[in-house]
């Protein structure tokens, strides 16, 4: 089972975009659950959303404790929450940011980031700052978990074609590193 945690803030799509991995898990006939987080229900606030994708039913109806892989919506995210708590071994991170990696503060047990500036990407397609489509293709991108064309079907069908354009867009400028001890870290 591949665990997934979403961090993000109260208006850019985080918990959506749990519920569009788990639909493009299932099209692709898998399964999948998704379980949102809220603290205070406000725009900006922080939002938590946790996901499991696996090829045969999915029991567990809880937070994830110790993902498999990280979606960071908004990197200013980790002054508010600690992002990396008990993550595993070869945990793979996909951040929105506008940092080149060596400038990313990224712990030993990361070993594959896909970073991005999904924020302007946003501003750009959608007229908004809001990321989410642009993540999961990055997220697509970055770990090869679910199809695009799932994540574009379902990103068209709730928001738009813009939208599906603006998850390939994520998904096509997305730059992935292998990181760790093969890099000299």
């Amino acid at each position: 089972m591949r665990e997934i945690r979403l961090h993000g803030r109260g208006g850019m799509g985080t918990v959506k975009a749990g519920e569009v991995l788990v639909y493009a898990s299932v099209k692709g006939a898998n399964y999948g659950n998704s379980i949102p987080f809220f603290g205070f229900e406000r725009q900006g606030a922080p939002v938590t959303s946790f996901v499991r994708l696996d090829d045969k039913p999915i029991r567990p109806k809880n937070q994830v404790y110790h993902p498999n892989c990280l979606i960071v919506m908004d990197e200013t995210i980790q002054k508010a929450v600690n992002i990396f708590e008990g993550i595993r071994d070869n945990t793979i991170m996909v951040m929105n940011t506008n940092k080149s990696l060596n400038e990313l503060d990224i712990p030993e047990e990361i070993t594959k980031v896909g970073i991005l500036d999904a924020t302007s990407l946003s501003l750009e397609f959608i007229g908004r700052p809001i990321p989410n489509t642009i993540m999961l293709g990055a997220f697509v991108r970055a770990t090869n978990w679910v199809d695009l064309k799932y994540v574009c079907e379902r990103a068209g069908q709730l928001w738009g074609e813009k939208n599906m354009a603006a998850a390939e867009k994520g998904y096509e400028l997305c730059e992935v590193h292998e990181v760790g001890e093969n890099d000299g870290k």
